[in-house]
C-alpha cells in the first residue's frame, strides 16, 4: 500500500463505507484519487466487494497498532519567560486544562495506555500523573545541558509502535488513533520562513532550500517498530558526535536531505505549539497562567496595561540570570530575572547602590527599575547594540579605553569585593562536597600565597566592575552616528583594585598569554610597569580560582559551563606558576 491507500484504509477502519464522495471528503482527497485507492485496495485483497475490511487488512492494522507513547517534558522552556520559573511548560493551561493532561486523555481515547513521560525541570510536579493517569516517569538528569535527543534516548528501549509527543502541543482534534499503518511526522499546513522541511507530492518531508518557506514542524510523530529501531541506532551515533548535546531528536530522522518517515499534515487552526508567553496569550487570552508578577511590575513601572506589553521573547540564557525582551508603545525594553541560586551569591542592595553611583554618566545601561530586594531589573533595550568581540583588537582597545575612563572617575561605594574571601565563600556553598579537582587544596594554597605580593602592588581602590567581560560591553551607534560603549550588569561591582577588571576580561575570553599582554597594552597605552603586569598575572590566577569555585557551586545546582569551568581552574594553576616565577625573578634581579 502507498500512503494514500493507507489513509483510505484507516478511514474505513474508523467509519464504515457509505459512498465515495463522503470518503473523499473525510480523507481530503479528490474523488479520482479516492476511486483509485479503493480499486487498488480491493485488488490487493484489503477490501471486499462491499468495501469492508478483509482479514488481510485486519492483520496489517494489528501489526501497526500503537503500543505506547513517549511524552518529552524535561526541558526548562526558556522561551516561556516570564512564567517559566513558576511552572513547567507541560502544565500551561489552555481553556482550563493543562497541556500534558489533554495529551494524555487524547492518547487514552486512542487506546494508548502505556505512556512514558521524560521529565527533568521541576520533575516533582509530574508525580501526580502516575496516580491520576497511570503514566511512568523517566528522569533525564541532563535536561539543563543537552537537547531532547537525550530525553528520547532515555526512553529508547520502549520505542516500538510508539507516539513521540512534545509536551507543549495543543490539538483541537485528537491527533492519535488506535489504527496506524505507517510511520509519520506531523507538520502544519502553515508555511513559515526558516522552516526546515516541506511536504512534496509524494508526502515526503524534504529539506527546504535556504530562503524558502517550509511547513511548520509540529513535533508529534509515530514510529513503527522497524523505523523505531533505525531511530535508536541513529541516536546512538549522533549522541557520540561532537555537538550532539545540542541536537533535537528529529536529527535521527534525517537522511540525505529528507526525513525517513512520511508527512502527516494537520490544519493550522487545529494545532498550536505553545513555546512562548505570546503564543499562550494568542491561544487562550483567559488562561490563568498569563498572570505574572513580572508583567504586573512592568505595567506599573511604564504606566500601561498588561495588554500593551507585547513582543515578549527570551534572550540568550546568561551565566547568572535569565532575561527577556519586550515592547511597549513602540519602545523596546529588557527585564532581568535573577537565575538559580543567585540570592546566595549577589547582594542586590549593593548592586542597586552601584547602579545609583554610575547612573547618568553614560557608563551603564539606562535603568528604569532595579529592585534591591529580588534583583528584578528593567532597562531600555539598545537597538543595534553588539557585545565586544574579544578577538577583534579594535573593539577590545575601545573597551579598554572606556574601562580606564570609568576607573579614572574614582567613584566610591560603601562595600568591597575581596577576591580571597569570595573564594572561601563560594567553597562554603559546596556544603561539604569535595572539589571535583584532585589537587584543589594544593592549588588553593599556591594561589593564596600570591596575596602578599598583590597587596604590595595595589594602589588606590575605586569602584570596580569586577565582571568586566566582553559580553558586558555593548557597542552601538548613537543618534548622531558616533560609536558609543556602555558597560552593563553591575551585580558584583564594589571597591577593589581596578586592574582586576583587566584580568576578568582576559579569563572570560579564554585568552592565551600573548593576548593577555596585548590587552594590558591596550589599557596602559603609556606602558605598563613590570610590577603591575605581574600583579595582573596574579589576578588571572586568583580570579580563575574564584570563578572555578563559582562554577563548582553552580554545577551542584545542575548548571554546567563546559570548557569555561575547566579553563578557569587552569588559569589558577598556570598563572600561579607564571606570576610566582616572575616574582622570584624580580627578587633575584633586585
Amino acid at each position: 500500500m502507498n500512503i494514500w491507500e493507507c489513509d483510505v484504509l484507516r478511514r474505513l477502519w474508523e467509519t464504515p463505507y457509505v459512498n465515495q464522495r463522503m470518503l473523499a471528503e473525510a480523507c481530503g482527497f479528490s474523488l479520482g484519487m479516492t476511486n483509485r485507492c479503493l480499486r487498488n485496495l480491493k485488488e490487493e485483497g484489503y477490501l471486499d466487494g462491499s468495501f469492508r475490511l478483509t482479514e488481510k487488512a485486519d492483520h496489517v492494522i494489528l501489526a501497526g497498532r500503537p503500543k505506547n507513547a513517549v511524552i518529552l517534558a524535561a526541558g526548562f522552556g526558556m522561551r516561556m519567560v516570564p512564567i517559566n520559573r513558576e511552572v513547567p511548560k507541560a502544565f500551561l493551561e489552555v481553556k482550563g486544562e493543562p497541556l500534558i493532561e489533554r495529551l494524555i486523555r487524547q492518547l487514552h481515547e486512542a487506546e494508548v495506555r502505556e505512556i512514558y513521560v521524560v521529565v527533568g525541570y521541576m520533575k516533582e510536579r509530574f508525580d501526580y500523573l502516575i496516580d491520576r493517569f497511570g503514566v511512568r516517569l523517566i528522569v533525564n538528569p541532563d535536561y539543563g545541558t543537552k537537547n531532547n535527543l537525550y530525553s528520547l534516548k532515555r526512553a529508547e528501549r520502549h520505542l516500538s509502535n510508539t507516539y513521540i509527543v512534545p509536551c507543549d502541543i495543543w490539538c483541537a482534534r485528537n491527533p492519535f488513533c488506535s489504527c496506524e499503518l505507517y510511520s509519520w511526522y506531523m507538520v502544519s499546513d502553515r508555511k513559515e520562513a526558516g522552516g526546515a522541511v516541506r511536504v512534496n507530492r509524494k508526502m515526503e518531508l524534504v529539506a527546504v532550500p535556504e530562503g524558502e518557506e517550509g511547513n511548520a514542524m509540529v513535533g508529534i510523530s509515530y514510529l513503527l517498530k522497524e523505523d523505531a529501531e533505525r531511530v535508536r541506532e541513529r541516536m546512538e551515533v549522533l549522541a557520540r558526535k561532537r555537538g550532539g548535546s545540542g541536537l533535537f531528536w528529529e536529527a535521527a530522522l534525517c537522511d540525505g536531505g529528507k526525513l525517513t518517515v512520511r508527512a502527516r499534515v494537520f490544519r493550522r487552526e487545529l494545532v498550536a505549539e505553545v513555546n512562548t508567553y505570546e503564543e499562550l496569550r494568542e491561544l487562550d487570552g483567559e488562561s490563568s497562567q498569563l498572570q505574572s508578577d513580572k508583567l504586573e511590575l512592568i505595567a506599573e513601572v511604564l504606566g500601561v496595561s498588561m495588554d500593551e506589553i507585547t513582543g515578549i521573547s527570551a534572550l540568550k540564557k546568561g551565566m547568572t540570570n535569565r532575561s527577556f525582551l519586550f515592547s511597549c508603545k513602540g519602545s523596546a525594553y529588557i527585564m532581568r530575572i535573577p537565575g538559580e541560586g543567585t540570592e546566595r551569591l549577589i547582594n542586590r542592595r549593593e548592586e542597586a547602590a552601584a547602579y545609583q553611583t554610575v547612573g547618568g554618566r553614560n557608563i551603564c545601561e539606562d535603568i528604569l527599575l532595579i529592585n534591591p530586594e529580588n534583583g528584578y531589573k528593567i532597562a531600555r533595550f539598545i537597538e543595534g547594540a553588539r557585545t565586544c568581540d574579544p578577538g577583534n583588537p579594535a573593539e577590545t582597545a575601545a573597551c579598554m579605553r572606556k574601562l580606564r575612563e570609568f576607573h579614572e572617575l574614582k567613584l566610591r561605594a560603601d562595600h568591597e569585593f575581596d577576591l580571597f574571601e569570595h573564594i572561601e565563600f563560594y567553597e562554603s556553598l559546596w556544603e561539604g562536597r569535595p572539589s571535583a579537582y584532585e589537587d584543589y587544596r594544593q592549588t588553593k594554597k599556591r594561589v593564596f600565597s600570591l596575596r602578599p605580593f598583590i597587596d604590595g602592588q595595589v594602589g588606590e581602590r575605586v569602584l570596580t566592575h569586577i565582571d568586566a567581560v566582553p559580553d558586558n560591553f555593548l557597542l552601538f551607534r548613537n543618534e548622531e552616528g558616533g560609536e558609543e560603549i556602555r558597560l552593563i550588569d553591575w551585580e558584583y561591582a564594589a571597591m577593589q583594585d581596578p586592574h582586576v577588571d583587566i584580568a576578568m576580561f582576559c579569563i572570560y575570553s579564554l585568552y592565551e598569554r600573548e593576548q593577555i599582554d596585548r590587552l594590558i597594552g591596550q589599557y596602559f597605552t603609556e606602558g605598563c610597569p613590570d610590577g603591575t603586569r605581574i600583579k595582573i598575572y596574579c589576578y588571572v590566577a586568583v580570579c580563575g580560582l574564584l570563578w572555578s569555585n563559582w562554577c563548582e557551586y553552580k554545577r551542584n545546582l545542575g548548571v554546567e559551563f563546559g570548557e569555561y569551568s575547566l579553563r578557569q581552574y587552569r588559569y589558577a594553576k598556570d598563572y600561579y606558576g607564571i606570576a610566582a616565577g616572575a616574582i622570584r625573578s624580580g627578587r633575584e634581579d633586585g
